[in-house]
């Protein structure tokens, strides 16, 4: 071996001797195993360092709460239901609903009776209880629709991005004419012609005007979610992993459902989150224009509907239900972009 070689070696094992030195009896000795985080921890990871989101999640958790078990629950402790009658809930001397925080008498049960947020209109109906109620309602409307237009947009986006050619052709032209198509005016020819026949379906469990909204905001919403999977299959098909799966003869149907489909969860749930927002303002505007939730069910739409009749004499009638939709769509909207956040692969670990 030449001198130049020997001298190189011996510095290499003199700085491995001394790294060896630093390091204790043991090189490595000590320290942690480094443990591989996977995908869906990462995103964890990152979503829970999101304080809004989380909060929003929380918030959104207590909601759903309130809506399937709080109405109830108020209802058994007040003594009354969401659509009891009491006179004695409008005020003889201004004829206006009485106020929060008050007694009133109850002839029915005997003795009285008490209104947190005070009486709804003319009727004398609790307006803590109707919204609370109406807090379902508007859950029912908004998460069903989301469901609806989801399974749709992502079945034809799918089909639409994965065959190309005449399919995605056809399909994306069915998108523009929903696109463009005027839906508030369907809308309202729909309520003037069969709006009442079609409000008459509850399958038993839905209150009148629910089962429209959910088939109307389900036809003309589902061209955003498909725009956006066709988008994302589109580049996902020309991926390593889906070449492969055809090499080995793997069918279209089982590469969408095996591997294309389970791609597209983080667009499809950052979308929901966003659709169920929209939707609860829909069904609100929807109502308060009397195309909506029909009364005696209670919506947060139906009662903004009839707040504006009393806004000089009581106008918190038109501020809890406003503030119970502001909450709900605010909430759904931050859990949405903390969501995107929280799937963004690029986004930083310690951001």
């Amino acid at each position: 071996m030449p001198e130049r070689e020997r001298e190189l070696v011996s510095a290499q094992a003199g700085l491995a001797a001394a790294v060896a030195v630093e390091s204790g009896p043991g090189l490595g000795e000590g320290t942690e195993p480094v443990r591989a985080r996977g995908y869906w921890e990462q995103v964890w990871g990152r979503f829970k360092r999101d304080r809004v989101a989380v909060a929003s999640g929380i918030f959104i958790v207590f909601l759903i709460l309130v809506a399937v078990i709080g109405g109830p629950i108020a209802a058994t402790i007040l003594g009354h239901g969401p659509n009891d009658i009491f006179f004695s809930g409008v005020s003889d001397n201004t004829l206006l609903p009485v106020g929060p925080w008050t007694r009133i008498a109850d002839p029915v049960n005997g003795g009285t009776t008490f209104f947190v947020l005070g009486a709804d209109g003319l009727l004398g109906r609790d307006e803590f209880l109707r919204i609370l109620y109406g807090a379902r309602v508007s859950l029912e409307v908004a998460v069903l629709s989301t469901l609806g237009v989801m399974i749709i947009g992502v079945a034809l986006g799918t089909i639409a991005g994965y065959f190309r050619g005449w399919i995605d052709t056809i399909i994306s032209r069915i998108i523009e004419v929903t696109m463009a198509f005027p839906a508030l005016l369907f809308i309202i020819a729909l309520a003037a012609t069969i709006g009442n026949r079609l409000n008459d379906v509850t399958f038993g469990v839905f209150g009148q005007g629910v089962v429209t909204l959910i088939l109307v905001f389900s036809i003309f919403g589902w061209f955003y979610p498909a725009r956006i999977v066709r988008s994302q299959v589109l580049s996902l098909r020309e991926k390593e992993f889906v070449e492969a799966a055809r090499m080995v003869g793997a069918s279209d149907w089982r590469i969408m459902r095996s591997h294309i489909l389970p791609h597209l969860v983080a667009p499809v749930i950052v979308v929901s989150t966003l659709a169920v927002a929209s939707y609860v303002l829909g069904e609100a505007g929807l109502s308060f224009l009397g195309l909506g939730v029909k009364l005696p069910t209670p919506s947060w739409g139906n009662l903004l509907a009839t707040a504006p009749d009393f806004y000089t004499g009581q106008p918190w009638l038109m501020v809890w239900p406003g503030l119970a939709v502001l909450f709900t769509t605010l909430a759904f909207n931050l859990l949405g972009d903390g969501l995107r956040d929280a799937f963004d692969p690029r986004a930083s670990v310690h951001h």
